[in-house]
């Protein structure tokens, strides 16, 4: 335990891997993936394979964390003898988890909370969490370390390109008219969170080759904005391009304090289907 107390939380949207969730001591709460057959917690019942495996037959629906599994969260991390508590949340644009964390928040009075709006998905939402947590190791204070991971969300961003629009489609975060186009077109938009954390398209590409590309030089200009930052590539059944675009960034952002690579959850499978590949850049500052 760190010396102020102070624990942070994730939903499992935010795609912090198990191992990282381990080392960094981050409690996580599953999203709900609901089929016909029944429901499965994120990560905890089902892989992401298992749902690539399913799509050709089914496509599932997701729902918030149950408010027991958030409840029961809050007791465990109080009965660690911890004291405050940071849950860094997945774009609020794009999910209730963040509106709902807060509603529980208010009603659990044995810890000083805060539920943090990180206007991004998947890691582009958990390496604010790591941050967070790495902070909090540091021995830093409960508010300095909301204002430093505040600061970072409102310079940091994430990029990705889907092999597919079909899945965003069916879960209404885009039209299915211009999914259909895209498809016949060819046409790879590259999509990104806006200010308010809703998805937008930051541009369009003809062709997976040239949406891969287009998608480094958005990360790579980015992170010239920044003194430091950390990147991590992101993917969803793409295993060999995430692997030749990691060594792409290395090679091309220089003021980067570290690089990862991170895997889609089941979850966001849900509604990206297989072959995603993002690049989130974590804007840092150096003291």
């Amino acid at each position: 335990m760190n010396q102020n107390k102070i624990a942070v939380m994730v939903d499992s949207c935010t795609d912090v891997s198990e191992e990282l969730l381990k080392e960094m001591g981050i409690y996580s709460v599953p999203i709900i993936i609901i089929y016909k057959d029944g429901e499965y917690r994120d990560k905890i019942d089902i892989s992401s394979q298992e749902v690539y495996d399913r799509l050709p037959l089914e496509t599932p629906r997701t729902s918030l964390p149950s408010g027991e599994s958030i409840s029961n969260a809050f007791n465990q991390i109080k009965q660690d003898g911890y004291e405050k508590l940071i849950i860094v949340s997945i774009s609020s644009a794009l999910s209730g988890t963040y509106n709902m964390m807060n509603i529980m928040a208010d009603e659990f009075t044995d810890l000083e909370i805060k539920v943090i709006d990180t206007k991004s998905i998947s890691y582009g939402a958990g390496s604010q969490a790591v941050l967070a947590a790495k902070l909090a190791q540091e021995g830093m204070g409960f508010e300095e370390i909301i204002q430093k991971v505040q600061n970072s969300i409102i310079d940091s961003k994430i990029y990705f390109c889907l092999s597919t629009l079909e899945y965003l489609a069916r879960g209404g975060r885009i039209g299915k008219v211009s999914a259909v186009l895209g498809s016949l077109l060819k046409i790879k938009p590259i999509i990104t969170c806006n200010d308010e954390g809703a998805y937008t398209i930051a541009a369009k590409v003809r062709g997976r080759a040239q949406a891969i590309a287009e998608t480094v030089n958005f990360a790579v200009r980015e992170a010239g904005k920044h003194v430091a930052c950390n990147i991590a590539v992101i993917e969803g059944n793409a295993k060999e391009e995430a692997a030749r675009v990691l060594e792409e960034v290395k090679r091309r952002i220089p003021n980067c304090k570290s690089f990862q690579e991170q895997t889609v959850g089941p979850a966001l499978v849900v509604h990206t289907g297989p072959g995603l590949l993002g690049i989130n850049v974590q804007a840092l500052t150096i003291a």
